[in-house]
């Protein structure tokens, strides 16, 4: 338990646990799923824990949220009774509702994530057929050696890079082969497959920002987003799409990147897509995206097996499920395995567990990058400082993190940080009443793109998810502990679809008095909201032909559709359910367009080659660059793009040019 609780906050919270995953009498129960409750997995001992590490503000809300249950009888009441007054509570005001709102998708996070250290499971799976790690971390030796600064440390270079994901990872490896010396700063951790222990809760700890699922400011979307050696690149789910024409276009006319839109950039889509051996063997199709085939074809939809940037040679249909907590075959090729990589063996430098946290400019252009490096291991180790003098600053800490880092050190021109764009995602589950067994094989291998352009370039894609525990848990609605409790118990059945929407509306990233990113939300859009409401009534359809015998919906109230009922009045329903927190829960793993790329440094951070409108020398390298959202998962454009800027860093640097492979 955290320092600073009071005896009464402990009990609080253990019997606010209990009452989210609470000890039920049910026969059968040859598991004792029913039977165990949150405490008795550690789950109040757990959420204690996270308090210790929450800013004091948030801790301090949290701790006021116990007390005024402690006030109204809630320790000691009955399970209706606590029910009941956590839900008065969240009705009395907006930050109570947030409040108990986060401790209840903690308590189920934790409840359906947490292992034995020993045995590497939670009890709870037996119930959820659900086998857990299937295989230990490999004993492999991990080729990139980075930099570990003694003392305050100052770095010459050519460029340094922030970020090291799709868009960083490509940049450093073009300007390395160029002759360029390049240094890369990575907020996070060195993880490889000597690391990757399969456990989500793990995972999300070590691999994600944040710490895993990350709610927008304003509590309308969540956010996942990678916060390691390789950015996202380490823990998405492989799907590579190539950049839609009509996205090109839209670029090249409205936003001046004209090249874009001819052979040129074709010359760096595949010359990604040859590095990464992107390819379609490697596409099984788990019982979830067989269910989705089926409903496409008895619905005359368009249905795509997608290619991946899995190498053949390593790839196993089994392991590949767990590739959202890391890539244990190293079948995944990541940033990591392959551009970081060519630019170490080409002399570049890496430093992780380095924090940006100014762009240091002198004289109206870029002179280098004031970091700090901490160890994550080794907490009573002080920080140093760690400055890089570079003539060329390379921005690609993502779309949440690249304009908190030019609002820091003032520059990027009015637009910075505006236009944050998320491919926002509605979620349906449906259970077809056998074991779907969707923890096997890629979780993305199989996508219907029948309405990727239904209005003027926008419109959504229907696509399957990675099977988790812990995520899955929270994000299922809490309507009563009985009906969570039961839902998970038939969560074996279920398979999950999403609908992606190319967002035509926008948000923002903001930084508070800390310097810290902000992210607001929220998807109001007429032309957002009509393709919502479209992508839930597709995902519904879909479970519908494919013989889903019970469909529910991500909201409030967990909104449900069972066999024999009026699917036409469930999906009328639906979109009447608000778009928003305390409506449809709103999910996104793709951040794009807050530094991005343009003609008018009024609505645009970069000029269409890259470089900041206000400073010289500092470019932007990641999906913050993004004009507008891509519409599909962004990997190979954040790549493709990346190289076409590195192409332009090169010539300012006047190093050679070099032309990329066909």
């Amino acid at each position: 338990m955290p320092e600073g609780l009071t005896e009464v906050q402990r009990q609080t919270l253990r019997e606010l646990c209990d009452t989210i995953v609470p000890s039920i009498d049910h026969e059968p129960d040859p598991t004792g799923f029913w039977a165990r409750s949150g405490s008795d997995l550690g789950v109040d001992e757990a959420i204690g824990q996270l308090l210790d590490t929450m800013p004091p503000d948030q801790k301090a809300g949290l701790q006021q949220l116990l007390d005024a249950l402690a006030e109204q009888g809630f320790n000691g009441a009955s399970q209706l009774s606590r029910e009941q007054l956590l839900l008065n509570l969240q009705l009395a005001s907006r930050d109570a509702a947030f409040g108990v709102g986060a401790l209840t998708s903690l308590s189920l996070f934790f409840a359906y994530g947490l292992v034995d250290e020993t045995t590497g499971q939670n009890p709870n799976w037996k119930q959820l057929g659900y086998p857990g790690p299937i295989s230990s971390s490999p004993e492999v030796p991990k080729p990139i050696r980075p930099l570990v600064p003694e003392g305050d440390t100052t770095l010459e270079a050519d460029a340094v890079v922030v970020g090291s994901g799709a868009g960083g990872g490509v940049v450093a490896a073009r300007l390395a082969e160029r002759g360029l010396k390049v240094v890369v700063l990575e907020a996070g951790g060195y993880f490889d497959q000597s690391d990757f222990n399969q456990v989500e809760v793990w995972a999300h700890q070590n691999l994600y920002w944040r710490g895993g699922p990350t709610p927008t400011a304003d509590m309308n979307v969540t956010l996942q987003a990678g916060f390691c050696l390789g950015g996202g690149t380490t823990i998405n789910w492989t799907n590579s799409l190539r950049t839609k024409d009509w996205v090109r276009e839209q670029w090249a006319s409205e936003h001046g990147l004209s090249d874009v839109a001819t052979d040129a950039f074709d010359r760096h889509l595949d010359s990604v897509w040859q590095r990464l051996k992107v390819n379609d063997r490697c596409s099984e199709l788990n019982r979830p995206q067989e269910a989705m085939r089926r409903g496409a074809e008895a619905l005359g939809w368009s249905f795509a097996t997608v290619n991946r940037n899995s190498d053949p040679d390593r790839h196993d249909p089994a392991m590949a499920g767990y590739m959202g907590f890391g890539d244990q075959s190293g079948a995944k090729q990541s940033t990591v395995k392959t551009y970081l990589q060519d630019a170490v063996d080409r002399g570049a430098e890496v430093v992780t567990q380095c924090w940006a946290e100014r762009v240091i400019v002198e004289n109206g252009r870029a002179a280098g990058v004031e970091a700090v490096w901490s160890d994550r291991l080794d907490p009573a180790k002080p920080p140093v400082r760690v400055t890089v003098r570079a003539g060329h600053v390379v921005v690609a800490a993502g779309a949440l993190e690249s304009p908190a880092l030019l609002l820091r050190s003032g520059i990027g021109g009015p637009a910075t940080g505006d236009h944050l764009r998320l491919h926002p995602c509605t979620a349906t589950i449906g259970d077809y009443g056998e074991d779907m067994q969707a923890w096997w094989g890629p979780p993305h291998s199989g996508l219907v793109n029948e309405f990727a352009n239904v209005e003027d370039g926008y419109g959504f894609l229907l696509e399957g998810v990675q099977y988790t525990t812990a995520l899955g848990a929270s994000a299922v609605p809490f309507t009563s502990a009985h009906e969570h409790k039961q839902a998970m118990a038939d969560f074996a059945n279920a398979a999950t679809f999403i609908g992606l929407v190319r967002d035509r509306g926008h948000g923002r990233v903001t930084i508070d008095e800390n310097g810290m990113a902000v992210p607001w939300y929220s998807l109001d859009d007429p032309v957002d909201v009509a393709n919502t409401h479209n992508a839930l009534e597709a995902q519904v359809r879909l479970h519908h032909a494919a013989g889903a015998r019970r469909i529910y919906g991500l909201a409030q109230g967990q909104p449900t559709w069972r066999v024999g009922d009026d699917l036409e009045a469930f999906i009328a329903r639906l979109h009447r359910v608000p778009l928003r927190a305390g409506g449809f829960k709103l999910f996104a793993a793709h951040q794009m367009g807050t530094c991005r790329m343009g003609r008018d440094p009024e609505t645009s951070v970069a000029d269409p080659r890259g470089q900041l409108h206000d400073v010289e020398g500092v470019w932007i390298g990641d999906a913050s660059a993004f004009p507008t959202p891509s519409g599909t998962n962004p990997m190979i454009t954040i790549m493709a793009l990346a190289s076409r800027t590195a192409d332009n860093v090169a010539a300012a640097a006047g190093a050679s040019l070099q032309e990329v492979p066909a």
